[in-house]
């Protein structure tokens, strides 16, 4: 944590909490979607935090997690959660509310 941030942040910065299931091929690859798609949509607004419900099923337990994977939006608020289909990004988009970058040809 950088200690020059205040404790809120802008409305624009988006905190994300993605819970999977150990190391498994089907979680490797939500992870490097879900990075790909916040460097394409919230590059320099976000921050991922990625928790393995194996390894760490205190946090899983607090945040109510029932199912891996889950995306767990912790600001701005509202919160949302998404489960199941992490790979398409365009539902992602829209569950988390931002509007997709225009792409450049």
């Amino acid at each position: 944590m950088n200690g020059s941030r205040t404790s809120t942040t802008p409305a624009d910065h988006y905190c994300l909490r993605l819970f999977v299931a150990g190391t498994v091929p089907r979680s490797l690859r939500v992870v490097e979607s879900l990075r790909r798609i916040c460097e394409t949509h919230m590059a320099g607004r976000y921050e991922l935090e990625v928790v393995d419900i194996y390894q760490q099923p205190d946090l899983a337990e607090r945040d109510g997690i029932l199912a891996a994977p889950t995306l767990l939006k912790v600001s701005p608020h509202p919160e949302r959660r998404i489960s199941g289909d992490l790979l398409d990004e365009g539902r992602i988009l829209r569950s988390l509310q931002i509007e997709p970058v225009a792409e450049t040809r």
